[in-house]
C-alpha cells in the first residue's frame, strides 16, 4: 500500500515537471516567434542599424583596451622626447624675457566722477582700470601709476568683484584728489577738448586721465575741471596722425595703452595704430592732412579714365 502511494506521488511529480518543461518550451518558442516577428517588421535599414549597435556594444571592451594602450604609448613617447632634449634644450625653448626699464613718467587716473556715472558704467571703468594695471605690469617701460579719489561705487565694485586689488604692486592708490597727491605745476590733464596738442611727453610731468564712462553725456567736463583748478591741459596728437569715423573720445585704458606704446616705439602713429580698436575706423593721415585711403581713391579715380572730356569730343 505504501509503495503504491510513493509511486503515485513520483508519477505526479514527473508529470508536473514535464508540464513545466512544456510550458517553458512554449514560452521560448513564443519569445523566439515574437523576436522573429519583430525582425520581420523592422526595415532593412533598421535591422542594419540594430546589428551595428550590437556590434558596437560587443566591441566596447576592445575599444577601451586600445585607448588605454595608445595612451600608454603617447606617455612613453613624451618621456623619451623629454629625456632626449635635456635641460639645455628646454631652457632654450623658454620665452626670452625682455629687459624692463621703468619710466619716470606718471599717469594718474582721476576717479572723482563717481557720482556722475550709472552702476553699469562704473563696472566698465573698473574693467578699464584693471586693463591699465595689467598692461603696465607687462610693459617694456612701465609708468608710475596713480589711482586717485577712489571711493563710492567704484570701490564697492572693486571690493565685490576684485578683492585682490588691495595687493596690487607698483601702483599708488589714494582716496585723495590728484591735486593733493601731485603738485599743480607738474600736472597735465589729458582731454580731447583742449586746444593744446601734446607733441612729446615730459618725464617730469604727471598726466591725468579722466576716469569717466558717460557716453558723452557730460561733454567737456574734464576740460572744465582742468581750467577750474588752473592746471595745464592738452590732447593727444590724434588728428595729426589718424582720421577716424567716430568721435575722438577714447576709453581710459586706450589712452593709457597709447602712452605705453609711445614710450616703447617712440612714434605716435605706431602707438595709435597699435592700440586703437578697429571699430574706430582709424586711417593714417599724410603730411597735407588728407587720409591715405582718400588719396588713393582720388588717384584711382583720376587714373580710371585716361581720356579727358576734350579728347572725347575730338574723337567724336
Amino acid at each position: 500500500m505504501a509503495d503504491d502511494s510513493v509511486k503515485s506521488e513520483a508519477s505526479s511529480q514527473q508529470q508536473d515537471s514535464e508540464n513545466g518543461e512544456n510550458k517553458l518550451s512554449e514560452k521560448t518558442v513564443s519569445s523566439n516567434g515574437e523576436a522573429a516577428a519583430e525582425n520581420q517588421t523592422l526595415s532593412k535599414r533598421q535591422r542594419k542599424k540594430l546589428l551595428k549597435q550590437q556590434k558596437w556594444e560587443e566591441e566596447r571592451e576592445l575599444r577601451k583596451q586600445r585607448r588605454k594602450e595608445r595612451k600608454q604609448q603617447r606617455r612613453l613617447q613624451r618621456q623619451n622626447h623629454h629625456e632626449e632634449e635635456g635641460g639645455e634644450a628646454q631652457s632654450a625653448r623658454k620665452r626670452p624675457r625682455r629687459e624692463v626699464t621703468p619710466s619716470s613718467l606718471r599717469l594718474v587716473v582721476d576717479c572723482s566722477f563717481d557720482s556722475l556715472m550709472l552702476v553699469k558704467d562704473v563696472c566698465k571703468l573698473h574693467k578699464q582700470i584693471q586693463r591699465c594695471y595689467a598692461e603696465n605690469r607687462r610693459a617694456l617701460h612701465p609708468v608710475q601709476f596713480y589711482l586717485t579719489s577712489l571711493g563710492g561705487q567704484l570701490k564697492q565694485s572693486m571690493d565685490a568683484k576684485d578683492k585682490g586689488w588691495v595687493n596690487w604692486k607698483d601702483i599708488t592708490i589714494s582716496t585723495e584728489h590728484y591735486s593733493e597727491v601731485v603738485t599743480k605745476e607738474e600736472l597735465v590733464y589729458l582731454t580731447s577738448d583742449s586746444p593744446n596738442v601734446l607733441e612729446e611727453l615730459d618725464p617730469k610731468k604727471a598726466y591725468v586721465i579722466g576716469g569717466l564712462v558717460d557716453h558723452n553725456h557730460h561733454k567737456g567736463i574734464t576740460f572744465e575741471r582742468a581750467k577750474e583748478l588752473g592746471i595745464d591741459h592738452a590732447q593727444l596728437p590724434l588728428s595729426s596722425f589718424v582720421k577716424m569715423n567716430s568721435r575722438k573720445v577714447l576709453a581710459v585704458n586706450h589712452v593709457f595703452e597709447i602712452i605705453l606704446a609711445y614710450l616703447e616705439k617712440g612714434s605716435w602713429q605706431e602707438a595709435f595704430f597699435t592700440i586703437l580698436p578697429q571699430r574706430k575706423g582709424a586711417v593714417a593721415v599724410t603730411q597735407d592732412g588728407t587720409a591715405i585711403q582718400e588719396k588713393e581713391e582720388e588717384d584711382s579715380d583720376s587714373d580710371s579714365d585716361p581720356d579727358t572730356p576734350d579728347q572725347t569730343e575730338k574723337s567724336a
